[in-house]
């Protein structure tokens, strides 16, 4: 990926303003799940573009399903509108600056993959010269890095107090100067981490919108924040922070932002098949039975999907309080889960092309929210998608 120039504040706010009025526009693509509906209301109103879905071969389905930039190109030849979603959900790739020279030990018990994405975080920050808060930095990698580039002082904050220690004893290795602070981030006192640069680098969910939102108010001097798992606690539904923001996403709306991944290896991608398979089956017998339309259930044991589909709906049946299905509907019912997984993979496709889409609305409601706390505010992208999916960065700095 070759640098290209960051959008700028009122860049941001204007690509921010253009998702906010486009998706909506597009919601009976993004929004209907085909796990749930057998045909998402869409395939009415474009029969060609199901029709084609459907007809896809294994590999060509996989392939788009792992790809919303080549999805979203698809899915303009049927619906020429939703091209002016492209430009909108590409994002500026953040350049490297000078950072210094470490220590390699730094890098002691992180794996390959992880310290890729620490080193390439640490790579596109700006030192705030300011003491760095690492928020929910477990055994304190990013922040030990950063203090080694930056020579600061460094607090991380995390719940876990064997993480601390573990993390302590590392540090004291290097003989850097970092310390810890265990304590529950969603509880922590920010007035008295006020300016300060915080960084955090995939915290999930309430996480990263908590260090945001009390952090601006707090004085907080500087942000690097790479969002996680947006959809993580929330209860009805996603709650904007910047008042530009008018979206309205259910939880189901917002995990679709982060279903993308590109680490899985061929047995991963056939397990998560065969598990998908598996439900679904079970779904089409309770709704066999029962005469109701889909209905969730609760979150299946890994157990539960490593023997055979017999057991499996054995076991299921029992918790939901179903009947058992003979072993002819036991069959059928297995055929009719492959079938439905086949299906599935194909049509969400459709809401797979916009999930990208969707993610730079959240990271940009984020951003602008600090904009509007009068912060100068950068979002772009940290490292390269096959390293991680969530690499977007918002860069924030106190005017």
């Amino acid at each position: 990926m070759k640098p290209i120039q960051s959008v700028r504040r009122d860049g941001l706010a204007a690509r921010h303003r253009q998702l906010d009025a486009l998706l909506p526009h597009f919601r009976a693509l993004w929004h209907p799940q085909p796990f749930r509906e057998i045909r998402p209301a869409w395939c009415r109103p474009w029969p060609a573009l199901a029709a084609e879905l459907l007809a896809l071969d294994d590999e060509r389905a996989e392939a788009l399903n792992a790809d919303a930039p080549a999805a979203l190109g698809w899915l303009v030849r049927h619906l020429p509108d939703v091209a002016a979603i492209a430009p909108l959900a590409e994002l500026p790739v953040r350049a490297a600056v000078s950072a210094g020279t470490v220590n390699d030990r730094w890098a002691w018990e992180i794996p390959g993959r992880k310290r890729a994405q620490i080193e390439a975080f640490a790579a596109v920050a700006r030192c705030g010269r300011r003491p760095v808060l690492d928020w929910c930095g477990g055994k304190g990698h990013l922040g030990r890095l950063l203090a080694g580039y930056w020579q600061v002082p460094v607090q991380t904050l995390e719940i876990d107090a064997a993480l601390c220690r573990a993390g302590e004893r590392l540090a004291q290795r290097l003989g850097i100067d970092q310390s810890w602070i265990a304590t529950d981030a969603l509880g922590a006192d920010l007035r008295v981490l006020g300016d300060r640069h915080a960084v955090a680098l995939h915290a999930c969910g309430e996480l990263h919108r908590r260090l945001i939102r009390d952090g601006a108010t707090a004085g907080i001097a500087c942000f690097d924040i790479a969002p996680c798992c947006y959809h993580l606690h929330l209860n009805d539904g996603y709650r904007p922070l910047a008042a530009a923001s008018s979206l309205a996403l259910t939880p189901d709306d917002v995990r679709l932002a982060v279903t993308e991944t590109v680490t899985a290896g061929a047995r991963e991608r056939r397990q998560r098949d065969r598990a998908i398979a598996f439900k679904l089956g079970f779904a089409a017998w309770r709704g066999e039975v029962s005469g109701e339309s889909y209905r969730s259930f609760k979150p299946v044991p890994e157990a539960w999907l490593r023997g055979d589909f017999a057991a499996f709906m054995a076991a299921m049946c029992q918790r939901e309080g179903v009947v058992s299905p003979s072993a002819g509907d036991l069959a059928r019912c297995e055929r009719r889960g492959g079938e439905r997984q086949r299906e599935v993979l194909r049509l969400s496709i459709v809401r797979h092309a916009l999930r990208r889409a969707l993610e730079v609305w959240l990271a940009g409601d984020l951003a602008v929210s600090l904009a509007e706390h009068g912060y100068a505010v950068e979002l772009g992208v940290f490292c390269a998608r096959a390293l991680t999916p969530r690499n977007l960065l918002i860069s924030a700095r106190r005017g």
